[in-house]
C-alpha cells in the first residue's frame, strides 16, 4: 500500500472502470485533483495485488473504498487508525464499510447516524413515465430561491444544518458552484421550489444525483418521479451516460419514485456519519 499521487493518475483510472458507475465519486476526485493532496484536503492510497493497482481509498472529508475485497478493507481501515485520519463519513459499497467498520469501531466509538441499508440504483436509458415539463436547469438569479431549498433538504436528510459552526458560506458556495455548472435542476413556482436535484459528481461513464427535495406542502403528488424523469432525460443527453444514485432503505417514498422513473438497483452502499 502507498499513497497516491499524479503520477497514479492512469493506474487509478484504471482501477475505477472496473466498476465506472459505483466508483463516479472516487473517479470524480481523481480527475479532478489529478490525485493532489493539495486538492484533495486529504490521501488517495492503493492496494496492491501482483503488482497492479487493485484497490483504492479515498481518505479525506469523506472515507471511501474503491474495488476492495475484506482483505483491502481492513488494510485500508488499519491505515486510517494509524494515521489518525479524520473524516466526516464512511461511505460504500455495504460489504467494504461492514470490514472497515469492524476495524474502526473499537477506536472511533458510534457514529452519530448510521445507515447500512441503501440501495445503489441506476439508469442508462430514457426515463420509462413523461417527464415534468417545468423542471429546468436552475439560473444564477434562481439562487436565493433555491438556497433555503437546499439547505431544508440537507437538514432533513442528515440531520443536522449545512450552516452551523459557521458553514453558511461554505455552503452557499457549493450550491452557486452546481448552479453554475449547470448541474442544479429545479422547478419553481410563484417563488418556491416544489422540487429540485443536483449532479453532486460526474465522469465520462455516469452521473450521481443528490440533493433531491419536494416541498413538503407538494408530496405525494407524483412531482418526485415525474421530476427526475425530466433530470435523467437532460443528464443522459448532456453530462453523462448513466445517472446514478443511492437512497435510505427505510425512504420508501423516494425509493418508489425512482423504481416509476425508471432506476434499477445494482448495488447495495453503506453511510456511517460522525
Amino acid at each position: 500500500m502507498h499513497v497516491l499521487g499524479p503520477a497514479d493518475v492512469p493506474a487509478a483510472l484504471r482501477c475505477l472502470e472496473r466498476d465506472p458507475v459505483v466508483n463516479v465519486f472516487a473517479e470524480y476526485r481523481t480527475r479532478l485533483t489529478r490525485l493532489d493532496p493539495q486538492w484533495l484536503g486529504g490521501q488517495v492510497w492503493g492496494w496492491y495485488a501482483g503488482g497492479e493497482l487493485r484497490s483504492m481509498c479515498h481518505a479525506a472529508a469523506n472515507l471511501v473504498p474503491v474495488n476492495c475485497d475484506e482483505e483491502a478493507s481492513i488494510a485500508f481501515a488499519r491505515r486510517v487508525a494509524q494515521t489518525r485520519t479524520a473524516s466526516a463519513t464512511l461511505v460504500g459499497p455495504r460489504p467494504a464499510v461492514e470490514a472497515m467498520w469492524r476495524v474502526l469501531g473499537p477506536a472511533w466509538g458510534a457514529p452519530r447516524d448510521f445507515r447500512w441499508e441503501q440501495p445503489h440504483l441506476q439508469i442508462s436509458g430514457q426515463p420509462v413515465i413523461a417527464p415534468d415539463p417545468l423542471v429546468r436547469r436552475t439560473d444564477a438569479v434562481d439562487l436565493e430561491t433555491v438556497y433555503p431549498a437546499c439547505v431544508a433538504m440537507y437538514t432533513e436528510e442528515v440531520g443536522v444544518s449545512p450552516e452551523i459552526g459557521g458553514g453558511a458560506a461554505l455552503y452557499r458556495t457549493r450550491v452557486r458552484q452546481l448552479v453554475s455548472r449547470g448541474w442544479s435542476f429545479s422547478r419553481i413556482e410563484s417563488g418556491r421550489v416544489v422540487f429540485k436535484a443536483e449532479v453532486a459528481c460526474a465522469t465520462p461513464a455516469a452521473a450521481q444525483i443528490q440533493g433531491v427535495y419536494v416541498d413538503p406542502a407538494r408530496r405525494g403528488e407524483g412531482i418526485a418521479a415525474a421530476g427526475m424523469a425530466a433530470v435523467v432525460k437532460i443528464v443522459l443527453a448532456e453530462i453523462a451516460p448513466t445517472v446514478s444514485l443511492y437512497v435510505n432503505a427505510h425512504n420508501t417514498a423516494a425509493r418508489r419514485a425512482y423504481a416509476r422513473c425508471g432506476f434499477e438497483q445494482s448495488a447495495t452502499f453503506s453511510t456511517l456519519m460522525f
